[in-house]
C-alpha cells in the first residue's frame, strides 16, 4: 500500500494505530467502541457498542428494530465467520394477502412490510460465541446519550428533516421522533427516555426481553393497529444464524468475502468476477473505459441477482453456478466496450438507510458489522413507548409469482445490507463496507478494487468518486461533491470528458449532487506482518475512525 498514490481533493488522513481502530458513521459511536477496546473489550465487544450507540445517535439509519449481518475473522482460529441476522416475514404474511390489498408491488411503508427485527438476536449469538462483555456494560454509552441527550450531527440531522412528513404519520412516530413538532436540528440536544428504558431492559434483563417480553408486546400490538400481520409468536420464534461466508480470488494473493444469500453480497462477488475478465490496469484508473467496464459489468450482475437470490432455506439459489468460471466467462463476452447495453439475466447451471462499521482489536481480530433499517426511519412506525422505530424490509419482496423472492410465511426477504472482507493470501487484510441500499455492492467492487488492484490507502479508496447504476441504461455519476451549499471543484469527481464519453456510448448519466446518493463506506487495512491498522471514514457523511 502506498499512501496517496492517488489523491482527490477535500479530505482526511488515515487513522493509524496499533491496539485498536473503529471507523462508523457517527463519531459518538465511534468514540463509544474505541472506549470499549480501551477498557479490555475484543472486537466483538466493540462493534456492539458501537452499533448500540448508533441505534441512539443515527435512528434515521439504524435500530433494534431492524436487521445486521456481520464478517467476524477470529485471529487465534485464522478463520471468517458469517452471522445472518436477518428477520423473516410474518407467518401470516403471504403474497395473496398483499394482492388482495391492491398491491402490484411490495409497498415500502406502514405494517405490510414490517419483517420480524433480527439485529438484537444477532448481538446476542456474536456475543455469546465471542465477546468478552455484557450487554450492561456494552449498551452503558448508548442508554446514557438516549436518557440525557446527545448534539445532533450534520448529515443525520439533515436525513432526519427529510423523513418529517413520514413520522408525522403516525401517533407514536410523530411524539418521539419530532418533538415541538418537528425534526431537531443539527447542533441540537435530543433525548429518548422511552428507548432509554427499553435499552436498560435489554441491558438487565437479556434480548428474552426484547422478544418475548412486553416490548414485543408493543411491536405486535403496533403492527396489527397498522393493519399488519406480524404476531410476538412471530418475534419469540426467530433466532439469528451462522452462516459461510461466499468468496472470490481476486488475484495477487487477495480474496473477497461476502455473506451468502438471502443477501445481495453475492451481486458484489458476481461483479468482481465479471470484473477480472477484463485488464482494468490496462484500461487506466477513472478512465472512461474504466467506469463503463464496470458499469456494464455491474449491470449483469444487478440482473443475475434480482432474478436468483431469495431465501436459501426456501429456494434454490444457484450460488455455485452463477460463480462458476464457464459462466463468468460467457457473462463478460456480453460486454460491449463500445456500446453500453440493457441489463439482463442469465442462466446459470445449477448445482442440486443502513449504518456500517469496522472494529479491529490488538490482537487480530477483525469485525464487519452492517444494520439497517432499510428506507430511512424504516417502515414509519414506531412501536407504543418503547422508542423502537420499526424495518421496512419487506418493501424488497417480490409479488411475482414463482419468483425466488416471492413472498412467502417465514421466508427472508431480499436484503440490501452487506458486510465485507478481503484476506491476503490467507490473512486478515480489510474489514470494509459501504452503506446504501443497493449502492452497496457498487461501493463494494468500487472500493474494494481501489484498495486490492490499485494499492490505495483506506481514506483516499473512500474519497475517490464513484457512479451508482441506477435501473436500465441510468447511471448516477459523481461529477462533483456537493455539501449543502458547499460545491466542491470538478476535479473532485469524475472528469468531463470522461462523462461525456459515457454518454456518448449510450449511458443516460444522471448527476446527483447528493453525496449520500454514492454510499458511505469505512475501511480498515490491517498489515498482516507487523499489527499496524489503518483505518479511513467516508468523507460523504458524518462518519470518523479513531484508534489508540
Amino acid at each position: 500500500m502506498n499512501f496517496e498514490t492517488h489523491t482527490f481533493p477535500s479530505r482526511r488522513s488515515n487513522v493509524v494505530a496499533l491496539n485498536g481502530l473503529v471507523a462508523t458513521s457517527q463519531p459518538l459511536a465511534a468514540q463509544a467502541g474505541l472506549d470499549i477496546l480501551q477498557a479490555g473489550g475484543n472486537a466483538v465487544d466493540a462493534a456492539i457498542a458501537t452499533v448500540a450507540t448508533l441505534c441512539v445517535v443515527e435512528p434515521t439509519s439504524t435500530g433494534v428494530g431492524g436487521d445486521a449481518f456481520a464478517l467476524i475473522w477470529q485471529a487465534d482460529e485464522g478463520k471468517l465467520y458469517g452471522l445472518n441476522a436477518s428477520g423473516p416475514a410474518p407467518q401470516g404474511l403471504t403474497a395473496d394477502l398483499v394482492r388482495r390489498q391492491g398491491h402490484s408491488q411490495f409497498p415500502a411503508l406502514g405494517a405490510l412490510p414490517v419483517t420480524v427485527p433480527g439485529a438484537v438476536r444477532g448481538w446476542e449469538l456474536a456475543l455469546s460465541r465471542f465477546g468478552s462483555l455484557g450487554l450492561d456494560t456494552l449498551l452503558a454509552r448508548p442508554i446514557q446519550y438516549a436518557r440525557h441527550g446527545f448534539p445532533l450531527s450534520q448529515r443525520i440531522a439533515a436525513a432526519w428533516g427529510r423523513s418529517t412528513e413520514k413520522m408525522s404519520r403516525h401517533p407514536d412516530s410523530r411524539r418521539v421522533w419530532l418533538p415541538h413538532g418537528r425534526a431537531p436540528r443539527a447542533a441540537e440536544r435530543f433525548q429518548n427516555h422511552e428507548f432509554a428504558q427499553t435499552l436498560m431492559t435489554i441491558a438487565s434483563d437479556g434480548p428474552d426481553a426484547f422478544y418475548l417480553g412486553d416490548i414485543g408486546r408493543q411491536i405486535a400490538d403496533c403492527v396489527q393497529t397498522a393493519g399488519g400481520v406480524l404476531t410476538q409468536d412471530d418475534l419469540a420464534q426467530y433466532q439469528a444464524d451462522w452462516v459461510e461466508p461466499i468468496q472470490v480470488d481476486y488475484g495477487d494473493g487477495f480474496t473477497f468475502y461476502e455473506i451468502p444469500p438471502n443477501g445481495q453480497g453475492l451481486t458484489a462477488l458476481l461483479a468482481l468476477n465479471l470484473a477480472t475478465q477484463f485488464d482494468l490496469a490496462a484500461l487506466g484508473y477513472g478512465t472512461a473505459d474504466y467506469f463503463h467496464a464496470l458499469i456494464e459489468v455491474m449491470k449483469l450482475a444487478f440482473a443475475d441477482a434480482h432474478a436468483y437470490i431469495g431465501d436459501p432455506r426456501q429456494v434454490d439459489v444457484p450460488v455455485a453456478g452463477l460463480l462458476s468460471a464457464a459462466y463468468t466467462q460467457a457473462r463478460a463476452a456480453q460486454v460491449n466496450m463500445a456500446q453500453a447495453q440493457p441489463p439482463t439475466a442469465g442462466q446459470p447451471p445449477r448445482h442440486g438507510d443502513t449504518v456500517y462499521l469496522t472494529v479491529a482489536d490488538g490482537n487480530g481480530n477483525m469485525v464487519s458489522w452492517i444494520q439497517s433499517l432499510y428506507m430511512g426511519f424504516g417502515s414509519g412506525l414506531t412501536a407504543g413507548t418503547t422508542g423502537v422505530q420499526l424495518q421496512n424490509r419487506g418493501a424488497n419482496f417480490s409479488l411475482e409469482p414463482g419468483h425466488p423472492n416471492e413472498v412467502a410465511p417465514g421466508k427472508r426477504p431480499y436484503h440490501t445490507i452487506i458486510p465485507g472482507f478481503i484476506t491476503h493470501n490467507g490473512r486478515a487484510w480489510s474489514s470494509f463496507g459501504v452503506m446504501g441500499g443497493f449502492m452497496q455492492p457498487q461501493g463494494h467492487l468500487q472500493v474494494g478494487l481501489n484498495l486490492a488492484l490499485w494499492g490505495m490507502d483506506p481514506q483516499t479508496a473512500l474519497d475517490a468518486p464513484r457512479f451508482n447504476w441506477l435501473q436500465g441504461m441510468e447511471v448516477g455519476l459523481e461529477t462533483a461533491v456537493s455539501t449543502g451549499n458547499l460545491r466542491l471543484p470538478l476535479s473532485a469527481g469524475v472528469p468531463a470528458d470522461v462523462h461525456a464519453e459515457l454518454t456518448r456510448r449510450g449511458h443516460v448519466v444522471r448527476d446527483n449532487e447528493h453525496p449520500m446518493s454514492f454510499g458511505g463506506g469505512q475501511v480498515i487495512v490491517r498489515d498482516p506482518d507487523t499489527g499496524v491498522l489503518i483505518g479511513g471514514s467516508e468523507p460523504r457523511n458524518d462518519g470518523a475512525a479513531v484508534g489508540w
